[in-house]
Formats: structure tokens, C-alpha cells, sequence
């Protein structure tokens, strides 16, 4: 006969999310690592959930990318790669403060790759709580924040453009040469001059990505840089 699902009394979580649960089960399953279920045999680990929850954000991203943005197919499959990682899910916990809910085992930490772990759980119990509308506009309020600003979870390519540029003592500078669209829903085309020379161009759906997107391409001729 199998021991009955233990529920979280109360999550820390919920009181900075305006969310009203109905099955607390997948929540409490969604924060337990297996090093404490190994442990506390009554509570199931979200290894189940984090499989859902993968799928589920990589539906959300690409059809927002696809419905939103009007970029090439290898530019959004970068882009939602650069939004769905590891270091990205783990950034998303720590904002929405889930990482105060986490149980793990004695002696286990909570690192990055829990944190990412436990952000996709948490999304499959939201999906399966609340419905996918509801997760949509959830993860969407998280995530289009980062994508606006052109952060890029993968690699900062302005970061190390500008590190680059400063040890050869050359000048850097970024401008918008393009944008198409209307206003909700921008194309920006930018260049990035060393020296007042262009030396990368790039195309995304904010000033910030598009600037990536250009330094990312001057990173490619490193060596006329130097």
C-alpha cells in the first residue's frame, strides 16, 4: 500500500505570487529534490514534474518568439535556447523566490542546476493547476523582461567585445541603423563601430538584443579587431 502525499503547509512562494493553488501536491512535488525523498520516502521529488516543465517552457517561448517577433528561424532557435538554460531557469527561481521553498537532503546544497531544475517543475504544477493560459502570461511576465533587454544568458557578447576593445585601447560604439514594424512589435537592426569602423551588424526584437547580436557578429572577426 503506498504512504500518502505529504502537503507543503505553506509556501513562501505564493506570498509574493498571485497565484491561489488548488493542488498543493504538485507544488510540494515541485520544490523536493530526491536527496530528500530518499530521506522522507512520503514526499515525491519533482524529477516528473521538470520533465513537463522543460516542454511546457519551450512551448511558451517559441510561441511567443514566433507570435511576437518577426526574426529567422536559426535567430529564434538561439533565442530560446539563450531563455530556456540553465543559468536562465535559475535566474527565474531566484526572482520569483523560490528558492526559500527547496528541500533538499542533508548534506545536498541548493545549486544552479536545482534552482533551473526546480523553475521548470514549479512550471509544470502551475500548467497543471492552473491551465496553460494561466502559466503563459506567468512565465511571459518573467521572461519578456530579459528578452527586451537583450540579455543573454549564454554569453554577455557585449561584455566581452568590450573587454576585447579595451586591451588594444580602441574606441567602441553602437548604433541603430534599422527598425521595421509597428510599435508593439519592433524589428532593430544595429552596428557596432571599433574605431569608426563597422565591425559587426545585428538584427533582434529589441535595441539591447539587436547590440548582442551585432557584437556577437565582431566576435566572429576577432583577429581584424586585435
Amino acid at each position: 500500500m503506498s504512504k500518502p502525499i505529504r502537503k507543503v503547509k505553506k509556501m513562501k512562494v505564493f506570498s509574493k505570487l498571485d497565484i491561489n493553488p488548488t493542488n498543493m501536491n504538485l507544488y510540494s512535488a515541485a520544490v523536493t529534490h530526491s536527496s530528500f525523498t530518499n530521506e522522507n520516502p512520503s514526499y515525491p521529488d519533482y524529477e516528473r514534474l521538470e520533465f513537463l516543465g522543460d516542454a511546457v517552457l519551450e512551448i511558451i517561448i517559441s510561441e511567443f518568439l514566433y507570435k511576437e517577433r518577426h526574426l529567422e528561424e536559426g535567430v529564434m532557435t538561439r533565442m530560446r535556447a539563450t531563455y530556456v538554460c540553465e543559468e536562465a531557469c535559475a535566474t527565474y527561481a531566484k526572482e520569483i523566490g523560490l528558492e526559500a521553498d527547496i528541500r533538499v537532503g542533508s548534506g545536498e546544497e541548493v545549486n544552479q542546476t536545482i534552482l533551473a531544475d526546480v523553475f521548470e517543475a514549479f512550471v509544470a504544477a502551475l500548467y497543471l493547476d492552473q491551465g496553460y493560459n494561466f502559466t503563459r502570461n506567468f512565465v511571459l511576465n518573467i521572461i519578456t523582461d530579459y528578452i527586451d533587454r537583450g540579455v543573454d544568458f549564454l554569453h554577455d557578447y557585449k561584455s566581452t567585445l568590450q573587454e576585447l576593445v579595451q586591451t588594444v585601447k580602441k574606441s567602441i560604439i553602437y548604433e541603430v541603423i534599422d527598425e521595421k514594424g509597428p510599435a508593439h512589435n519592433k524589428t532593430f537592426t544595429s552596428i557596432v563601430k571599433i574605431d569608426g569602423i563597422v565591425m559587426g551588424k545585428g538584427t533582434a526584437g529589441s535595441k539591447k538584443a539587436s547590440e548582442q547580436e551585432a557584437a556577437r557578429d565582431a566576435l566572429s572577426k576577432r583577429a581584424k579587431i586585435s
